[in-house]
């Protein structure tokens, strides 16, 4: 019985192995199968080289370019101006801004006045018997003195005898002694220098103010100026008076301004020049952030492309026969999203947009958008 089973059990093993032999010969007998080429379709460009623009690119807020902090220089009460000292009201030039009770200074001003005005009157007589050549002048000086208008200049002194009987009598002390008080005077009312409007108001009428307070600040909210922060490598080509457009962030509105300072020395943390640019619009508003474009200067023979096409070797794909190749070029600028490229002949078709994992041979078909 035994022999029996070992014996089926072989027959059974050499069937197997002649089924698994024929399989294997089988299998080397039929052809592999052909890989497919995979050939990508790709959006080019045409070169053809023209004078490209480099434009620097920059970006700022804008602060009022005529605007005074105002503080008061006197003490006293508050009184009303030409309008109520409030933020946002505007002002012409010459307007009274703001204004302190003066009453009390105004009396000794005008005392002052009238003490001169008494003194030159007393050496009148004299005048005229001992100095009948000079009389006229000062005699016409007391005809025109006005003590509710600004003291006019003394007669001018023309001899040494003059100005000693004049000194002597301390007319000319006296004289500076009411031109101090006029301008100390002034100060009670401040004036708006030019037309402009009210941006910040820190007291009211009826306070009191000492002197050094902060009453306010005062803007032109037509004429603006913004600083720039340019790279240090475009110093050469940064001149005061070229024109830059403008553009909020929006990219709504577009304005001109003009370059008006460019600043002399580097910033060392940043290695960058401050420059100023003016720009005059009554649209406009303290504060606003705006876009700068300058346009420096122009490079001839020269394409501008995205810089995403251009590989860390200084080379770019140009599409040759249906394959991509490499192509040495010359960078010459760079800006956040563009790259201006010389050396690449006319008539070079490159890409339209980087190809992720693109390859020198890699099969495409180009199609031109």
């Amino acid at each position: 019985m035994r022999k029996t089973i070992l014996s089926i059990i072989g027959i059974l093993f050499i069937a197997l192995s002649i089924f698994i032999s024929k399989t294997l010969i089988d299998n080397k007998t039929k052809p592999k199968p052909v890989a497919k080429k995979i050939v990508k379709t790709v959006f080019t460009d045409t070169i053809q080289n023209t004078t490209v623009p480099i434009v620097i690119q920059g970006n700022g807020s804008l602060k009022a370019k005529e605007r005074i902090e105002l503080y008061s220089e006197v003490q006293g009460v508050l009184k009303k101006g030409t309008h109520l000292f409030k933020t946002g009201q505007t002002y012409k030039k010459g307007n009274v801004l703001i204004k302190a009770d003066d009453v009390e200074y105004y009396a000794s001003v005008q005392s002052a006045k009238s003490n001169l005005y008494n003194i030159i009157a007393s050496i009148m007589p004299d005048l005229r018997l001992d100095f009948p050549e000079i009389y006229p002048k000062w005699k016409k000086y007391l005809d025109n003195f006005n003590i509710e208008s600004s003291t006019p200049s003394l007669p001018k002194i023309e001899s040494e005898k003059e100005n000693y009987f004049i000194t002597g009598r301390e007319i000319v002390k006296e004289y500076y002694n009411v031109k101090n008080l006029e301008q100390r005077l002034s100060k009670y009312s401040i004036k708006a220098p030019f037309n402009g409007v009210l941006t910040e108001a820190l007291v009211t009428e009826g306070t009191l103010v000492r002197s050094g307070q902060k009453l306010g600040e005062f803007i032109n909210p037509s004429i603006f100026e913004m600083e720039v922060s340019i790279s240090k490598s475009y110093a050469s080509i940064l001149k005061t008076g070229k024109q830059v457009a403008l553009t909020n962030l929006e990219k709504t509105e577009d304005y001109t301004g003009t370059i008006t300072r460019v600043n002399g020395s580097i910033n060392t943390a940043t290695q960058t020049i401050a420059v100023f640019i003016e720009v005059e619009n009554n649209n406009l508003k303290e504060g606003l952030y705006l876009d700068a474009n300058i346009n420096a200067k122009s490079i001839d023979n020269a394409i501008e492309i995205d810089r995403n096409l251009l590989l860390e070797s200084h080379e770019i794909f140009i599409i040759k026969d249906g394959m991509l190749n490499l192509m040495p070029v010359k960078p010459v600028h760079f800006s956040d999203t563009t790259v201006i490229l010389q050396n690449v002949p006319n008539g070079t078709v490159i890409l339209k947009s980087p190809i992720p994992g693109a390859y020198a041979g890699m099969l495409v078909t180009p199609i031109s958008k």
